[in-house]
């Protein structure tokens, strides 16, 4: 019933942009946080970023910082992540998650074995 898919992958130049979605369906997103990982072939699953989606409040890896941003759509029950000053090494499928958070103000860093709820992946191509 929990649904998450995303959307805006494809092949950029590197110091380039994109900006994937993660649209819900089955569940609304106020009582949950938001968290994206990627992971690359032969690679554990990577953690990326996080939202509390009542909130806002937002957290990055250190790979990211002043590279990457998340925000949310409170109308389509949508998460976006703005990816600039992409790299060759940020090649990845993109995976958005949900965990239920109605306690905690803030969030961050988890391991993908927190998660339940995923969405199908999206690949993201940094190369010229």
């Amino acid at each position: 019933q929990l649904q998450l898919v995303e959307s805006g992958g494809g092949l950029v130049q590197p110091g380039g942009s994109l900006r994937l979605s993660c649209a819900a369906s089955g569940f609304t997103m106020d009582y949950y946080a938001i968290h994206w990982f990627r992971q690359s072939p032969g690679k554990e699953r990577e953690w990326v970023s996080c939202i509390i989606y009542r909130n806002g409040n937002t957290k990055f890896a250190d790979s990211v910082k002043g590279r990457f941003t998340i925000s949310r759509d409170v109308v389509k029950n949508t998460v976006y992540l703005q990816m600039n000053s992409l790299k060759p090494e940020n090649t990845a499928v993109y995976y958005c998650a949900a965990r239920r958070e109605v306690l905690f103000t803030v969030c961050g860093l988890r391991s993908a074995q927190d998660f339940g709820s995923w969405g199908q992946g999206i690949q993201v191509t940094v190369s010229s």
